[in-house]
């Protein structure tokens, strides 16, 4: 089976829809699971709002695309990255896509290259549209990833995280947690830490970063519905029992 650390990565860039600001911190996460080969980014070069962009080109190593508004209110760009995805998929030899943009245009994109058994790692703000983030295997919202950045617009749109309260009102989040408890438990309710965590991530597009939370150890110890214990370096999860 191929390690994560091998995973050859085609990075996508919707250039209209990302900041050239986190550009670092995106390369950073995705070298936690492999080697992006392909790197694009997507846009009208000539839009004095791509300037930013165009700066960390060279430095990043990332290949410009160009695209003109053929059509005003009509993006071309979705069209050329969704057009790119399609044949890199099919004549080159890739584990997974990284696709930068908080646009829900590619909500469709991501599904199909799921159906060849491709993982689809996304990356946009905050304001992305949940059908897009709930589609791709692992999706990380910008704010989140950048919070080790020491600058004042990092510290403004960092994650805040969530209380343990806060958490437990999230009904869909608790049905994730205690369903991958309950299907990974051994005979005394137990589950490994890692088992949970990589029956999430079969399940759905999960990110505990995004709840403000760096492991997911933490995220179920803010939880008081859970009983955690450690042994020789595996942490085990199980459902409080009643009492």
């Amino acid at each position: 089976m191929q390690q994560q650390s091998k995973l050859k990565i085609a990075l996508l860039i919707d250039a209209d829809n990302a900041p050239a600001s986190r550009i670092n911190a995106i390369l950073s996460e995705i070298a936690k699971y492999g080697v992006a080969n392909v790197r694009r980014a997507y846009g009208n070069w000539k839009s004095s709002g791509l300037k930013p962009w165009e700066n960390c080109l060279h430095e990043y190593a990332i290949r410009p695309v160009q695209q003109f508004d053929y059509t005003k209110g009509k993006n071309a760009t979705d069209a050329a990255m969704i057009i790119d995805a399609m044949d890199l998929l099919y004549t080159q030899d890739l584990d997974a896509f990284a696709i930068v943009s908080s646009d829900c245009d590619f909500t469709p994109l991501v599904m199909r290259i799921l159906t060849n058994g491709l993982k689809v790692y996304g990356f946009g703000e905050k304001k992305t549209p949940s059908p897009f983030v709930h589609a791709c295997s692992t999706f990380l919202y910008l704010e989140s990833i950048t919070q080790n950045i020491d600058s004042e617009e990092s510290k403004a749109a960092a994650t805040v995280k969530k209380t343990g309260q806060e958490l437990k009102q999230d009904s869909q989040l608790m049905n994730l947690l205690r369903s991958a408890v309950s299907s990974t438990e051994d005979d005394n309710g137990w589950s490994s830490l890692s088992a949970i965590g990589s029956h999430i991530r079969n399940q759905a597009s999960f990110e505990s970063r995004n709840y403000g939370y760096d492991k997911l150890s933490g995220l179920f110890e803010a939880i008081d519905l859970f009983e955690i214990k450690r042994s020789n370096k595996t942490i085990y999860v199980r459902n409080k029992q009643k009492k």
